[in-house]
């Protein structure tokens, strides 16, 4: 008879939620806006909007690896765990947004630097956390791209006004309203998150869990 040293609670809850394949998916998209940032840099007729392409993109990616990263594998044990998942589900969620940070781009904080790019992460994550809080963790990731698609395509090129609050992933860093509607939506989708979970419908055929 062999013996062995059973995982614990958080262990089985981050395998659950496959840990190293979102990790995985959000080192590489940090490595692919680095090297994209680096060559937009090299170029002689470079400026600092020709980092916009990579502030669009770059959160979509990261938040869409996420998003599909709540998907639980263990929905009836999360159902009738006696233990409170919300604490879990936030801790999780802000584990993740941390570690999507790192494909910052270089650059100002005036232009299209660092400082957009966390904004951005933030707030996708935020929109995509919602989506899976509502649609289900396998579809979290099409609200936000079809919204940064639209967005990209429709934002005037003057930054600021109340385009800054629609169009809040084309703005420059600074730009405080930016940042309110980002960080409102990541508050409101985290929360939606850790109290509802992912919406289950989506993903296993059923309805919210009662």
């Amino acid at each position: 008879m062999t013996t062995g040293v059973r995982p614990g609670l958080p262990v089985l809850y981050l395998r659950s939620r496959a840990l190293p394949a979102t990790l995985a998916a959000l080192a590489g998209i940090a490595v692919l806006a680095a090297w994209a940032a680096d060559r937009l840099q090299d170029r002689p007729e470079f400026d600092h909007t020709a980092r916009v392409p990579i502030l669009a993109l770059g959160p979509l990616l990261a938040a869409a690896a996420i998003g599909t990263g709540l998907l639980s594998h263990t929905e009836e044990l999360d159902r009738t765990a006696v233990r409170r998942w919300w604490p879990r589900r936030l801790t999780y969620l802000l584990a993740l947004t941390a570690g999507a940070l790192a494909p910052a781009v270089p650059g100002h904080p005036e232009q299209f630097g660092a400082p957009a790019m966390v904004r951005n992460v933030v707030g996708a994550t935020g929109v995509t956390a919602a989506a899976a809080a509502l649609l289900g963790a396998r579809a979290s990731w099409l609200p936000m791209t079809v919204y940064g698609g639209a967005v990209y395509l429709a934002a005037p090129r003057t930054p600021g006004g109340a385009a800054a609050h629609w169009a809040w992933p084309m703005q420059p860093g600074p730009e405080v309203a930016a940042w309110v509607t980002a960080g409102t939506a990541y508050v409101v989708g985290a929360a939606l998150l850790a109290l509802r979970g992912p919406h289950p419908s989506s993903d296993h055929g059923r309805g919210w869990p009662s």
